[in-house]
């Protein structure tokens, strides 16, 4: 079992910046591929980033990029989203996500959500002037 919990989330102006963090807890955290998906009222959920076992692999969705930086502390069963010129439309309920750091997930299919096992429970993120 793994437990997530987001942390960060909050009201910021269009342009502006936030860092989300996802705290883990119970099996090594270095052997999970995580992610961070977004779901917006209405819509589905969506990928945003991934980052492999030992960081090695990073993927973003097409938003993303450019914008975002994923990272993780393994030592401190940490990751991370640094959000940045964040617009209205990434309004949402961020999550966080633990799955088995396969070669096949972290290549292939790190955008599909039934890949991964754990989920924390969502941070707000609200972009609006």
């Amino acid at each position: 079992q793994v437990q997530l919990v987001e942390s960060g989330g909050g009201l910021v102006q269009p342009g502006g910046s936030l860092r989300l963090s996802c705290a883990a807890s119970g099996r090594p955290f270095s052997t999970y591929i995580m992610g961070w998906f977004r779901q917006a009222p209405g819509k589905e959920r969506e990928f945003v980033a991934s980052i492999s076992g030992n960081g090695g692999r990073i993927s973003y969705a097409d938003s993303a990029k450019g914008r975002f930086t994923i990272s993780r502390d393994n030592a401190e069963n940490t990751m991370y989203l640094q959000m940045n010129s964040l617009k209205p439309e990434y309004t949402a309920v961020y999550c966080c996500a633990a799955g088995p750091d396969t070669y096949l997930t972290r290549t292939y299919y790190y955008f599909q959500p039934g890949r991964y096992d754990y989920w924390g429970q969502g941070t707000q993120v609200t972009v609006s002037s």
